[in-house]
């Protein structure tokens, strides 16, 4: 309920999410209110920290002191990232989001470096604590909102697809499990008399440390380069085979320059006896309303494959059901037949799964020509093996 009120109240046209702008109002939105957020627990638990002299609760403060700085480096890298194309980034600023997140997750890892000093030096020189009604209360009060923060970040983050809001939800969670075992600490001094308020803080470093490098592994992958999800690998082969004119397509590559925005290549294939300019007419069409419709820039490479051959209809079913054989996971394209009065070369492009080694698609390509050669003997391969760029 607070978090569509806060987006109503502040976000105008909240629901075009595809808008640079709406994105942009998103994210600021997200920011403000981590660092409005962060900034009171960090007094709160300071003041609870120094009043029962907890090392625990203060390295928790100082915690949520970070994360306040990560909510401004994210506030700046939305800004940055809404900075249209110009010379020299051609494709935008989109990747700053990716950028900002990634420093994000740096101060998170030296945060919990920090702590993790701390800790070891009150387990070996154990100080004495208090407890405090009132600073479990402010503990308490600090899971509850963390727990709202973490909810209401990764609600707007799949909205509007968003890096940083992403890590920040999940840095929130960790807060959440640090600040309850600092909890734990306090309870079991007051109850048992047990002062485990340094292992409590190497535990909550060791959650700072973990969050740290779970935000940079999910924000490298994006700078780095990802395979394409099925559901957009779908969506966007769909969406150029919808067409007429357009008998199928393979090698779809994304390029994502940031979120929302993307540029993609595909191989179209178009009927051999259709005249060029037709099917480049259609091409060209498509690449229109991808951009408008999808929000993809989008370039199609054209295969022009026969449909009138009779014989490499057959041939291409009997190789298919070949390879289907051998692994279910296997798909061709690209086929074509090339026939001389000796025999018949079967020329085609034989995707397999990535775990194939060197040696694999060689015994894989030797076994396919072989089987081929023996349902037909005139047969024989030119293969071409590759991987599919799409999420397996």
């Amino acid at each position: 309920m607070m978090m569509d009120l806060l987006v109503r109240r502040f976000v105008k046209d909240y629901e075009n999410v595809e808008n640079a702008k709406v994105r942009t109002a998103y994210g600021m939105l997200a920011s403000i209110t981590g660092i409005c957020c962060n900034l009171l627990l960090f007094g709160g638990k300071l003041f609870a920290g120094l009043l029962v002299n907890s090392i625990s609760v203060m390295a928790d403060a100082f915690n949520n002191l970070s994360d306040a700085a990560s909510s401004i480096i994210g506030f700046v890298g939305v800004r940055m990232a809404e900075k249209p194309a110009d010379e020299e980034h051609p494709f935008g600023h989109g990747r700053m989001e990716y950028i900002a997140a990634f420093v994000v997750a740096f101060l998170v890892i030296q945060v919990g470096f920090s702590l993790l000093k701390t800790a070891v030096g009150k387990i070996l020189h154990p100080e004495t604590l208090s407890f405090s009604v009132l600073s479990v209360g402010i503990l308490v009060c600090s899971v509850l909102v963390k727990l709202w923060m973490a909810s209401y970040n990764r609600k707007l983050g799949k909205k509007i697809n968003s890096t940083v809001m992403m890590a920040t939800a999940a840095d929130s969670l960790g807060d959440v499990c640090a600040t309850s075992a600092t909890i734990v600490s306090l309870l079991v001094f007051r109850f048992f008399h047990i002062n485990i308020d340094g292992i409590i803080g190497l535990v909550v470093s060791v959650l700072v440390l973990i969050a740290g490098v779970n935000i940079a592994k999910d924000t490298l992958a994006p700078l780095l380069g990802q395979a394409i999800e099925p559901e957009v690998y779908h969506r966007i082969s769909g969406f150029v085979e919808s067409y007429d004119g357009i008998i199928g397509s393979h090698d779809l590559i994304v390029h994502n320059y940031g979120p929302s925005r993307s540029m993609a290549s595909i191989h179209a294939e178009v009927p051999s006896n259709v005249d060029i300019e037709v099917s480049h007419a259609v091409v060209d069409q498509i690449e229109r309303d991808a951009l408008k419709k999808l929000g993809i820039f989008l370039v199609i490479h054209m295969d022009p494959v026969e449909t009138d051959n009779e014989l490499a209809a057959i041939l291409k079913e009997m190789t298919i059901d070949v390879i289907l054989h051998l692994d279910s996971r296997l798909t061709l394209h690209d086929f074509r037949i090339v026939q001389s009065p000796a025999r018949i070369n079967l020329i085609f492009d034989l995707v397999v799964p990535r775990e194939y080694t060197k040696q694999m698609r060689e015994e894989l390509t030797r076994q396919v020509c072989e089987k081929v050669r023996e349902r037909d003997s005139r047969c024989a391969c030119n293969i071409t093996v590759e991987n599919s760029y799409q999420q397996e």
